[in-house]
């Protein structure tokens, strides 16, 4: 179940449970928002453990080289990465990246593929370099290419800065944009590219082709993937004459070892090796050798996980897909069924786990909780997927000449319209269509979006997210079939009655969008199972009341399925409501804190904002169910006393916690032994706090440690040296004798085993 609490007198909470699991939403951050409209392209890739790269060493240590080579001035700063598809130069240099860029106050990874503009990669561009520093002008999406040039090169000014450029097809690339970039001493551009011509861009010397993996390093690969769960991955005795032909036909390619090992890792059998490695052969004699272990791991896959993997090539290139809305569009597909006693939603994640598992999805990013929070398709798995959706009439992608060829063919099924054109789009006639995909400002226009809702009457999947449409028609309301409706963070100021005619509608998500009020009619679409809703009444998120829920309508206990509820306001109907929905696993709503009183043994994730009674620690979510918390954030409230040595005794497996906007005690205090599972700790706006002491055996498990905004701190965190886990030390915008103690007292020497220290 998840809460939501608001009001002056009320504190706001978010909590998640599993299976009943209490899950909330993360305070959302502008940055992230605007991260989430350019998600396709702004992050780089997850950052690979030295443990699981193969081969790679000289390279890294060659690349990392020439990031801090001296060269006479005539030389440029570009360094260029080059190889066919599927080498691992992305990986390559996102190891690197990750490594180095922390020496570097400037820094960006942009991915550019074949389709792109000039104004949108240097949108994206000021955005990532610009984000930590001042507030970002706020027509940053009005702005022409002049303009961003102008921007950038302000932001970039008297800053040593790295940035990448990755998967370039065109030198145009480059010279559209790097008159932006000055020329500072010390600065690198680094570009990965198959293509030959791109490479010249760099000298030479700066240059890097990507080969092949020797015999021994892709056998070694191999058996880390097939073998990740044996000791050592030693291969077996029997299985290694078979393994050793697998990888010869992966000719020394990590894209192509890595996803037949992934195949291969849950049946360690000679039986079915050899049948698998003769099925390797068959294809391999009408196919390339990626072409054809991709066929051969795709055709390995259960039907409903082929469904799964195919409806992935729907999203852009280099897309980075929520598995929250991944899991909800499999559902409203009928991808995934009720199994036993999992839900259709369990069944779906665990689909979602076995494409990554097996190589054919990739983990962009994680959250707080070690789950998977977003993934990708490597750019080559995602073309040869276009392709099979096409020859199996799975599906149609999202160029221009894809267009031209779904006018010709009325059965198409699935059509994602990014990148389409209005004008000949809003002709296509499509009577078989049960799923339109468009996501980003490039969509239908309300023509296109009354045509297909016209033509197309067993439509399934509505997504339009970050579209421009302010209106939807009432026709939708003739769709009996629709399942899933997307209009996140769209201008759609209302939602037509005609809604309430959707019986089948399983997922309405209009979060972030202009709508106050949902129809009295929603209460009568029984089958809804995921309502998410509310907008922002503040961007810059500096009021407490920085997003708002919508109006809920009466009789919402008539939807007896609806699993999740996020956000609506509260009214004093609205608890006695929320009492009968027997299914509810996800809320957010006003409550006064003694009522959330959650009768699970699993409550994972609390959030809560706004001013806390007296004995708040007391209730029985903290003193009951603290230990199992692993996720806590608190903000906008007075606690009086030290929030860290009154919470450590009640919730020793917190994974994260963050502290904001709190009046508390001048002095924190970590004592020994407390917080023995905490990876993260944020403390920020705590005005009050003028010391903080670390006892030698706190935080034994520390990765990341963010001091922000304390204005009063004006001593070095006493025994912050014996945080010898860190990973990442943030002490910012705190007194301004605080830099100077830093200083004398020697820190930095102290704290040389932080990879990324930033004071």
């Amino acid at each position: 179940k998840r809460f939501f609490i608001k009001g002056t007198h009320y504190v706001r909470v978010f909590s998640e449970i599993t299976d009943e699991i209490v899950e909330v939403e993360k305070e959302i951050q502008l940055v992230i928002k605007m991260k989430e409209q350019q998600r396709s392209q702004d992050s780089f890739p997850e950052f690979v453990k030295d443990g699981d790269l193969v081969g790679i060493e000289n390279n890294r240590i060659w690349l990392t080289s020439l990031l801090y080579s001296e060269e006479p001035e005539s030389e440029n700063t570009v360094i260029t990465v080059s190889g066919m598809g599927g080498l691992g130069k992305s990986t390559l240099v996102s190891n690197v990246y990750e490594r180095e860029k922390i020496n570097f106050p400037a820094h960006a990874w942009i991915v550019v593929s074949q389709v792109y503009t000039v104004d949108a990669l240097l949108r994206k561009l000021l955005w990532k370099i610009g984000y930590t520093e001042q507030p970002l002008s706020a027509g940053i999406d009005k702005m022409d290419v002049h303009d961003l040039k102008k921007e950038i090169q302000q932001r970039l000014q008297n800053r040593k800065y790295l940035i990448v450029l990755d998967d370039v097809w065109e030198q145009d690339v480059y010279f559209q944009i790097h008159d932006a970039l000055q020329d500072l001493p010390g600065s690198r551009i680094i570009i990965t590219t198959r293509k030959d011509h791109v490479a010249g861009i760099s000298s030479p010397n700066r240059h890097l082709e990507l080969e092949p993996l020797s015999k021994s390093d892709a056998f070694d690969l191999f058996c880390r993937r097939a073998f990740y769960n044996r000791k050592g991955h030693m291969c077996p005795k029997d299985l290694e004459m078979i393994a050793t032909s697998i990888v010869d036909r992966c000719h020394g390619l990590p894209l192509a070892i890595v996803t037949i090992g992934g195949m291969l890792s849950s049946r360690q059998r000679l039986d079915i090796w050899t049948q698998k490695y003769n099925q390797l052969r068959s294809e391999l004699s009408n196919n390339d050798h990626v072409r054809a272990i991709f066929n051969l791991s795709y055709h390995d896959l259960p039907d409903d996980l082929k469904n799964c993997f195919l409806y992935c090539s729907l999203f852009p290139e280099d897309y980075h897909m929520s598995r929250e809305s991944l899991v909800r569009l499999w559902v409203a597909e009928g991808f995934v069924v009720r199994k036993e006693k999992n839900t259709p939603e369990m069944v779906a994640e665990g689909n979602l786990m076995e494409l990554i598992h097996r190589n054919m999805l990739e983990v962009v990013e994680n959250d707080e909780l070690g789950r998977v929070s977003t993934c990708k398709m490597h750019d080559i798995v995602r073309e040869l997927a276009i392709s099979v959706a096409k020859e199996e009439r799975f599906a149609s992608a999202d160029d221009y000449a894809t267009m031209i060829l779904v006018q010709q063919d009325k059965d198409v099924r699935r059509l994602s319209l990014c990148g389409w054109k209005d004008d000949t789009a809003v002709k296509v006639k499509l009577p078989h269509l049960r799923t339109v995909l468009s996501l980003g400002p490039t969509s239908p226009c309300r023509g296109m979006l009354s045509s297909i809702l016209s033509e197309s009457n067993y439509l399934a999947v509505l997504e339009l997210q970050d579209s421009e449409i302010t209106e939807v028609p009432t026709s939708i309301g003739s769709m009996f079939n629709l399942r899933y409706i997307g209009l996140r963070r769209t201008k759609v100021r209302s939602l037509p009655d005609s809604i309430e005619n959707l019986s089948n509608l399983h997922t309405l998500d209009i979060k972030q969008t202009q709508i106050e009020k949902l129809p009295r009619g929603v209460v009568k679409i029984k089958k809804l199972r995921h309502l998410l809703a509310d907008r922002y009444a503040d961007e810059k998120q500096a009021e407490f009341r920085y997003f708002i829920g919508v109006q809920a309508p009466k009789e919402l206990s008539n939807l007896e399925e609806l699993q999740t509820l996020e956000t609506v306001e509260s009214n004093p109907d609205l608890a006695e409501q929320l009492k009968k929905l027997m299914q509810l696993r996800n809320a957010k709503e006003a409550l006064c804190f003694e009522a959330l009183k959650p009768n699970s043994t699993y409550l994972h994730r609390l959030i809560t904002r706004g001013q806390w009674a007296k004995g708040t620690l007391n209730c029985p979510i903290f003193l009951k169910h603290g230990i199992n918390l692993k996720y806590l954030a608190i903000s906008w409230c007075h606690v009086g006393e030290d929030p860290l040595g009154m919470m450590a005794p009640h919730m020793p497996n917190l994974t994260y916690l963050r502290l904001n906007n709190m009046h508390s005690a001048k002095t924190l205090v970590l004592s020994k032994d407390s917080f023995p599972n905490l990876k993260t700790l944020v403390l920020k706006h705590m005005h009050d706090v003028s010391e903080l002491k670390i006892v030698d055996g706190a935080l034994p498990c520390i990765d990341g440690l963010y001091i922000v905004s304390l204005s009063k701190l004006n001593k070095v965190p006493q025994g912050i040296e014996f945080l010898r886990s860190l990973k990442k030390l943030w002490l910012l915008s705190l007194h301004k004798d605080f830099r100077t103690q830093w200083d004398t007292e020697g820190m930095h020497p102290k704290m040389v085993h932080v990879p990324e220290l930033r004071v």
